[in-house]
């Protein structure tokens, strides 16, 4: 069976050699890099077999992106911690947005005025609002890509309307569908990505509620993330040409 190959990060290199793989399904690493050769050094490694090669890669490319073990302690917040990120970020906060629907929406008049055929009246002084203009004002960016079903859930419509008002806040919203989505192997995971070094993993539960969110500063999962983010956004297209397109 052929292994399913996830790229973790580079050592060195323009070529990206040294560098780290993970198996998707049996969590093995595998690396590449240039060989040892010289006889003299080789002849003081131990336990080398038949058929092995030994390579030569930094110490720094085995501590920073060889995968850690899944016993790695979650830091957990709650919501109210959650949005003061949306306060301190400096430069970018980046969303992927993986699910079919988001409880909350459902809980707004907008949304039930939505399904009903009518046009939304999008609340801009709200103190979320409040926030991300000031950010995108001050020059920090504000983007998400929200992955699209074939046909598209009344959630992801009400998204696509909603899109409107984070649109006059500054923000940069791109829709991607779920084909290519899936495509693009990328993960079925709701996350922000802060100034590339904080990523906060939105946790749901079964009636998709947001319950809590986990953040991750190790810097190898943040790199991953961030590969994620520089995916979905080269294959995404802005929200208004996705949804004109024909089948979407």
């Amino acid at each position: 069976m052929t292994r399913r190959l996830r790229f973790n990060g580079t050592g060195s290199g323009e070529g990206g050699c040294p560098a780290v793989h993970e198996d998707l399904d049996s969590g093995e690493v595998i690396v590449h890099g240039p060989p040892l050769t010289d006889p003299e050094e080789v002849g003081q490694l131990r336990h080398l077999g038949e058929g092995e090669v030994a390579i030569v890669v930094p110490r720094e490319l085995l501590t920073d992106w060889t995968p850690k073990g899944k016993a790695r302690q979650a830091r957990i917040v709650g919501l109210d911690a959650f949005g003061k990120l949306f306060e301190s970020f400096q430069h970018t906060a980046w969303r992927l947005e993986t699910r079919r629907r988001y409880a909350s929406d459902e809980l707004t008049d907008t949304y039930a005025r939505f399904l009903q055929g009518g046009t939304p009246v999008w609340d801009l002084d709200t103190p979320w609002s409040r926030t991300i203009r000031e950010k995108t004002t001050g020059g920090a960016i504000v983007a998400r890509v929200r992955i699209v079903d074939a046909p598209p859930t009344d959630g992801q419509r009400y998204l696509t309307a909603h899109a409107e008002k984070n649109e006059a806040l500054g923000e940069d919203i791109r829709s991607l569908s779920r084909q290519d989505a899936e495509a693009l192997r990328l993960p079925a995971e709701d996350f922000w990505l802060f100034d590339s070094r904080l990523v906060a993993l939105l946790r749901f539960d079964g009636d998709d509620n947001l319950v809590d969110v986990e953040l991750i500063t190790e810097p190898a999962e943040v790199v991953r993330y961030a590969m994620v983010r520089d995916a979905a956004w080269h294959q995404a297209v802005p929200y208004r040409q996705f949804a004109a397109e024909p089948g979407e």
